[in-house]
C-alpha cells in the first residue's frame, strides 16, 4: 500500500464577483504521507486557505473548483457523492478552520459540540460521550475542563474556543488533520501545548497534517515539509531546514527577512504614504481638530484596581466563580503604546474591554482623558465611542457579511454624519490604501476576502472616526509575516502622526517587542510583572514571563 495518504493534482480553484473571475489555486500539485506533517505557507490571498477548504469541497461563497484531482486513501474526494463526503469528514479528515467563533454553534454547550462529533462517527452512547469530551478539552489544555464543557462559546476566549475546534479535529483520531491557521488565536505556552499534542497524535496514530498558517516559526518548528504559496502557485517546495534555511526564490526570502523574532527591535515611525494631497485629506475625514498634543507627557488611559468576575455553571451543575480580572492596574501615556500579554484566560481582552467600556467592572475605576467614564451613559458615551475604537481579534465576526467593504470602512463616519456621501467614499479608498489593500477592493464583501484582508478592513474602519485611543486586540495574529510588518508600521506611523495612543493585547512576544513602549504581563488575572518593553523582555524578573519567552517557536530551525 502506498504511503502517500493525499494527492493533489492540478487543483484549480477561481472566485466570482461583480469584477468578474479571478483565479484562486492555478494548477497545484502535492503530496501527503500518512503520518506526516505538511505546511503551506504563504501570504494572505495567496491560495494557502483556499486549499484547504477545497480539499474538502467547502470553498467559500463565490468559489468554484474548476479543475484536477483531490485523492485520499484511493478516492477522488472531488467526484464523491457528497453523502459518502460528509461520512468522511470528521472520521477520516478533521478539519480546524481559521474562524473559531462562526464554526461553534452559539447556542449550543461546547462540551455538547465534541460529543456530538464523537455520537456520531464513533458511535459512542451519550454517557460516555460527554465523558470524553471532559477529557478532549484537558487534553487541548483548558482549564477546568468540566465546567468550561457546561460553557457556550461566547463565554470563552478567542483561543480557548479555537482548542475546542481543535479538540472537534482529533477527536474521533482521523487519518488526516487539515488544520487552517490552528494556533494564531493562542499565546506561545498553549500554542506550544497544542502542536506538541498535534505531533504526539502524527506519531501516535500515524495521523498526517497538513498544516496552514502564516507563522514561519511554526512551520519551522512542526513541519517536515514546507510549500510556499504565492498567487495560487507553488513557488518553493522541500524540507523545512532547506526552505527557510536557505530560500531559493525570491519571494520566500522575503518572508523569512519579515517574519518577527525575540531580535526584532521597536519599529520606527517614517512618513505615511496614502496616495498624495487629497487622499491624505481624505484619511483625516473624521479627525477633530481640536486633538490633545501627544507631547503634553500626562496619561491618556489609567486603569486602576478593575476586578471582574463571571458566574459559571460547575461541573455538577452548580455555580462557580471565576475571576477573570484581579486588582489591575495600570496606565498608557498619551501617544505610546501600552501592551497587555499573557495566556488565553489570563484576562487580557477582558481587561481591554473594560477598558474601552465595552464590558462593566465590578470594582475599579478607568479614566480616560482624565475623566472616569464607568458612569457615562447616553451621548457622553456615545462621544467616547468617537474616542476610543477597539479592532478585535477575529475579523470574521467583526464584519457584517452583507455588507460592502466601501460601507463597512464608513459606516462610523455615517453614524456620526461626518462628511458627505463623495467623501465617505474618498475616505475609504484612501484607507483601503493605507491599510495595503487596493482601493478597488471597496466593492467587495468580507467572504471573498481572506482573513488577513478582513482584518485589515476592520483596522481601516477603526481609523475612519479619528481616534485618540485604539483597542487592538490581536490585531495582527491572523495575518502573515509580511502584511503583519506592513501593518504593524502602518500603526508606529499613524501613532506618530496623528498623536494616537495604544492598548494592544497579543499573545506573540516578537510582535510585542517590535510595538511596544510597556507592557503588563498578565497571569489568572493579575499583573504579575510591568516595566519597561525592553527590560521586560530583556531580563523578566518573573518565572512566568521566563517561561513565556522559552515558549517562543522558531528556536528549533533557527527562525
Amino acid at each position: 500500500m502506498t504511503s502517500e495518504l493525499l494527492q493533489v493534482e492540478g487543483l484549480q480553484v477561481e472566485y466570482t464577483s461583480r469584477g468578474g473571475t479571478t483565479p484562486a489555486v492555478r494548477g497545484v500539485d502535492f503530496t501527503v504521507a500518512r503520518g506526516d506533517i505538511v505546511a503551506i505557507v504563504g501570504e494572505s490571498g495567496s491560495g494557502k486557505s483556499t486549499i484547504s477548504q477545497a480539499l474538502i469541497r467547502q470553498v467559500a461563497e463565490g468559489g468554484r473548483i474548476t479543475g484536477g484531482r483531490v485523492e485520499f486513501e484511493g478516492r477522488d474526494l472531488l467526484q464523491l457523492p457528497e453523502k459518502s463526503l460528509r461520512t468522511l469528514r470528521g472520521a477520516r479528515i478533521g478539519f480546524v478552520p481559521q474562524d473559531p467563533s462562526t464554526s461553534l454553534n452559539p447556542l449550543i454547550r461546547v462540551g455538547e459540540q465534541i460529543a456530538e462529533s464523537l455520537r456520531l462517527h464513533t458511535g459512542l452512547n451519550r454517557k460516555d460521550a460527554a465523558v470524553r469530551a471532559v477529557e478532549i478539552l484537558d487534553e487541548v489544555g483548558i482549564s477546568d475542563p468540566a465546567a468550561r464543557a457546561q460553557q457556550y462559546p461566547h463565554e470563552l476566549s478567542g483561543g480557548m474556543r479555537q482548542r475546542v475546534l481543535i479538540g472537534i479535529a482529533w477527536a474521533c483520531e482521523p487519518a488526516l488533520v487539515i488544520a487552517d491557521e490552528p494556533t494564531s488565536a493562542l499565546d506561545v505556552t498553549v500554542q506550544k501545548h497544542v502542536l506538541d499534542r498535534m505531533e504526539d497524535l502524527a506519531a501516535r496514530h500515524d495521523t498526517a497534517v497538513l498544516l496552514v498558517t502564516h507563522d514561519l516559526a511554526v512551520a519551522a518548528d512542526r513541519a517536515s515539509r514546507i510549500l510556499v504559496m504565492n498567487q495560487g502557485r507553488i513557488v518553493e517546495h522541500g524540507s523545512s531546514a532547506e526552505v527557510l534555511g536557505n530560500p531559493q526564490h525570491e519571494y520566500t526570502r522575503r518572508l523569512v527577512a519579515a517574519a518577527p523574532g525575540l531580535s526584532s527591535g521597536r519599529i520606527r515611525p517614517r512618513p505615511v504614504e496614502v496616495g498624495g494631497g487629497d487622499a491624505r485629506r481624505a484619511l483625516t475625514l473624521g479627525f477633530a481638530p481640536d486633538r490633545p498634543d501627544a507631547s503634553r507627557g500626562d496619561d491618556i488611559l489609567r486603569v486602576e484596581n478593575l476586578t471582574k468576575t463571571y458566574s459559571l455553571r460547575g461541573g455538577s451543575g452548580g455555580r462557580d466563580t471565576l475571576v477573570a480580572v484581579d486588582d489591575v492596574s495600570f496606565s498608557v501615556a498619551r501617544g505610546s503604546t501600552h501592551s497587555l500579554v499573557g495566556e488565553s484566560g489570563s484576562g487580557k481582552t477582558t481587561t481591554a474591554r473594560i477598558a474601552a467600556r465595552l464590558v462593566q467592572a465590578d470594582s475599579g475605576v478607568v479614566r480616560f482623558d482624565g475623566q472616569d467614564i464607568g458612569s457615562l451613559r447616553g451621548e457622553a458615551l456615545r462621544q467616547l465611542r468617537r474616542r476610543v475604537q477597539v479592532v478585535y481579534q477575529n475579523p470574521f465576526g467583526s464584519l457584517d457579511p452583507t455588507m460592502s467593504v466601501e460601507a463597512i470602512v464608513t459606516e462610523p463616519l455615517a453614524a456620526f454624519r461626518i462628511g458627505s456621501r463623495g467623501q465617505r467614499r474618498e475616505t475609504a479608498r484612501a484607507l483601503l490604501d493605507a491599510v495595503r489593500l487596493d482601493p478597488d477592493f471597496a466593492s467587495r464583501r468580507p467572504a471573498q476576502l481572506s482573513g488577513g484582508q478582513r482584518q485589515r478592513v476592520a483596522i481601516a474602519r477603526a481609523l475612519a472616526l479619528g481616534p485618540e485611543l485604539l483597542v487592538l486586540d490581536e490585531p495582527v495574529s491572523a495575518l502573515d509575516v509580511s502584511v503583519q510588518e506592513q501593518i504593524l508600521q502602518l500603526l508606529v506611523d499613524l501613532q506618530h502622526e496623528f498623536s494616537l495612543s495604544y492598548l494592544f493585547i497579543s499573545h506573540d512576544l516578537g510582535v510585542i517587542r517590535q510595538i511596544s513602549d510597556s507592557i503588563s504581563v498578565m497571569r489568572r488575572g493579575r499583573v504579575v510583572e510591568a516595566g519597561a518593553a525592553d527590560a521586560v523582555l530583556s531580563a523578566p524578573e518573573g518565572e512566568y514571563t521566563r517561561e513565556l519567552l522559552a515558549a517562543i517557536p522558531g528556536r528549533a530551525a533557527g527562525a
